[in-house]
């Protein structure tokens, strides 16, 4: 519970955070980049400080109505301890990047890419190890007809995407020394895992079948 406690204490600050830099900012401010590091949307700065926090309660509500309405609940128990840590850290990614939309709009000078995508890489490792710990589930994990019909198809497919999820991290983090192709390290193993895993999970499930 003292995970869940600082993570609710992230979402409070992040909320304070926008309340003190309103006044600092423009009527308009960048709300988004595009893979070049430029900045190419805007927003009004109430919803452009104040979007990122209230997504932030909102999906930190949804994982707490979880554990208590998936069927499988007494499944999720067994990995409670790494699910919470997950929460922590969407929450303390969120803030992150409140802060850097804060940090340019007042000015600064930032590298996009180079401030993004190293956390972006952190947060996919660290779906890697959550899927090496989950358990079959209805809302987190590789949710495939397959998955969901069979522990051993469940605990043999997240293995695999732990592996591959925490490689995609690592490249994540690899691409911020490869400029505007940076965003090319996530964009391409992600789904390919994604895609390849889904055919595992039918493949395996088939093998067990069998």
């Amino acid at each position: 519970m003292k995970t869940l406690t600082i993570a609710a204490t992230i979402i409070i600050l992040s909320f304070i955070l926008a309340g003190v830099f309103y006044q600092y900012l423009p009527d308009k401010i960048i709300s988004h980049w595009n893979f070049k590091g430029e900045a190419n949307e805007y927003m009004t700065k109430l919803w452009g400080l104040f979007l990122i926090p209230i997504i932030s309660i909102a999906i930190f509500i949804l994982f707490l109505l979880i554990p208590k309405i998936d069927p499988l609940k007494n499944n999720i128990k067994k990995f409670r301890n790494h699910y919470n840590l997950f929460i922590l850290l969407f929450v303390s990614f969120m803030l992150y990047i409140e802060s850097i939309i804060i940090l340019a709009n007042l000015g600064y000078t930032l590298n996009m890419n180079r401030l993004i995508m190293p956390v972006i890489g952190i947060l996919i490792f660290f779906i890697g190890f959550i899927l090496e710990k989950s358990k079959r589930n209805w809302f987190i994990g590789i949710r495939t007809p397959w998955t969901l019909s069979n522990d051993k198809v469940w605990d043999e497919t997240h293995k695999l995407g732990s592996k591959l999820f925490k490689l995609s991290g690592i490249l994540a983090i690899i691409g911020v020394f490869f400029g505007k192709l940076g965003f090319l390290f996530v964009l391409i193993p992600i789904p390919l895992s994604t895609i390849y895993l889904i055919v595992y999970s039918y493949l395996t499930y088939k093998k067990i079948k069998k």
